[in-house]
């Protein structure tokens, strides 16, 4: 018999992939393409919906003709993909109603700092545990019905459908106009502001609130769990799994016990905690969130903290400062000198999200001095991912009662061994990188083969986790500490920058 393999969709920020994984978790085979980033004003950042569509629908039949695989031989498909994206889209015609709004995207902030003096924080860390922030969905469905003529009444009236973009996929998958399912999972439902995280369904208050009419939101459904079968790109092909990215991760690198962690370094970095079945409110900056939720079983959840600019600096870097031509050189650029000249980047271009949730926050370069090289800038920009990893990894220790032993990473960044190394001294823990490193279609993949049994249990996917790199702290104490601290005094340089003149 034909060997059979689970399909894995991984909409990210900047390219929609397709991989084909095997029974030991080994990639098969991956087609990837890149869609248009839109920034049609300082701080909007919008994707084309139907571009990631017609995307998905190139790298699919690409991703089978590279494994030489036939349809029938796909046991499941998975989806993950980039989180708190927004799309409104016309329930009869299937036309998006606009480009959809990013979640790094900062339209948002006038509201935010409305939501903060009135109903305050506490309302909703109660109910759906995120604080306002430009961060979430609900706020971005407010912004266009306030906006865009007519929306909010159609909505009103069950002409529009709201989904992130694992909706939009799993409804034009399904069908589309022609019947396609609208569902969404726990993990997504968690990031828009309007899902009770105890009860995992949509608050009747928080609905009530932002105005949002409840026939417009997906179904909530568990994370891995069979929800109906492809009706376009691979007829009759079971669909069993959606994940948002990083919860996604979190379950590819088999943190299925309370303590353990992992970080994923890409456009932004995610770091996600697996608290187990408590909803631990964090006191220290951290998002509380729904991990996972496998069929009936009760919810996994995990404290994370969000860093909106990681990997994005590096392309900063190369595309508009021109100081290297390709991602990897930074390294090579980096390794030029031996420390960073007393230079700190900290990269709030949009603001500054875990723990500090400034939106007023704006980039900054400090320390610059006559002596400092392009050699320097790039060492800056790594120790930037470093400290803010520092920042988030600090915060979880003082929220849970277990310190981080080590620390997973996974995700593009992570072929840099100087960043990881400066992870490592940073955290005086131990950094390991699996030999998968695309973790996140690899969850999907896991929570998809689970749900329609091609895999038997949690057990199997832990022995299917192998080490390829560790890093080993090796920095000295005192000059940890002492950078640590020229870094949050570059932070604290960088906050206040935006917004009225009076509030700088």
């Amino acid at each position: 018999m034909a060997e059979r393999y689970v399909m894995s969709v991984d909409q990210g920020t900047n390219s929609t992939r397709c991989i084909l994984f095997d029974h030991r978790g080994r990639l098969v085979s991956v087609a990837q393409r890149e869609h248009r980033q839109h920034f049609p004003r300082p701080g909007w950042v919008e994707h084309d919906a139907v571009e990631i569509w017609q995307n998905l629908r190139r790298v699919v039949p690409e991703a089978l003709s590279l494994a030489g695989v036939g349809t029938a031989q796909v046991a499941a498909i998975g989806l993950a993909n980039q989180r708190e994206t927004t799309v409104l889209w016309d329930r009869r015609t299937g036309a998006p109603l606009g480009r959809a709004i990013v979640w790094q995207d900062t339209r948002t902030a006038p509201l935010v700092e409305e939501l903060l003096r009135h109903p305050g924080e506490t309302f909703f860390l109660e109910r759906c545990a995120l604080p306002p922030s430009t961060y979430f969905s609900a706020l971005r469905i407010r912004w266009l019905f306030d906006h865009v003529k007519g929306v909010e009444q159609r909505a009103r009236d069950g002409e529009v459908l709201f989904g992130t973009m694992e909706s939009w996929l799993l409804w034009n998958l399904t069908g589309g106009a022609d019947g396609g399912l609208h569902l969404t999972d726990a993990t997504n439902a968690g990031r828009t502001m309007l899902m009770n995280i105890h009860t995992l369904a949509w608050d009747d208050e928080l609905l009530d609130f932002f105005g949002v009419p409840r026939p417009m939101l997906p179904e909530i459904r568990p994370s891995a769990e069979r929800y109906g079968e492809t009706r376009a790109l691979l007829p009759g092909i079971p669909l069993t799994a959606a994940l948002g990215d990083q919860q996604a991760a979190l379950f590819g690198q088999t943190c299925f016990s309370p303590g353990e962690a992992k970080c994923t370094y890409g456009t932004g970095a995610f770091l996600l905690l697996n608290t187990g079945g408590e909803v631990v409110r964090s006191r220290h900056g951290l998002l509380t969130t729904v991990a996972y939720k496998i069929g009936d079983q009760p919810p996994a959840y995990a404290l994370e903290g969000s860093i909106a600019v990681t990997g994005a600096l590096v392309q900063w870097f190369r595309d508009r400062l021109g100081l290297i031509g390709s991602a990897p050189e930074i390294e090579t650029l980096a390794r030029t000198v031996e420390d960073n000249g007393g230079c700190y980047i900290v990269p709030a271009f949009s603001g500054l999200f875990a723990p500090h949730w400034r939106s007023d926050a704006r980039g900054v370069i400090v320390g610059l001095t006559s002596y400092i090289t392009k050699g320097h800038l790039a060492r800056a920009v790594l120790e930037a991912t470093g400290w803010q990893t520092r920042e988030v990894v600090d915060a979880m220790n003082a929220d849970f009662p277990v310190p981080l032993p080590q620390l997973k990473v996974d995700g593009g960044m992570t072929s840099d061994n100087l960043l990881m190394q400066f992870v490592a001294d940073v955290l005086d823990v131990p950094v390991v990188r699996p030999m998968v490193a695309e973790t996140v279609s690899l969850g999907a993949a896991y929570a998809a083969g689970l749900a329609a049994g091609y895999w038997p249990d949690l057990e199997v996917l832990r022995r299917n986790w192998h080490r390829a790199a560790q890093w080993l702290p090796g920095m000295d104490a005192e000059r940890r500490e002492t950078e640590y601290g020229d870094w949050k005094r570059a932070v604290e340089r960088s906050l206040g920058w935006a917004g009225p003149p009076h509030t700088r």
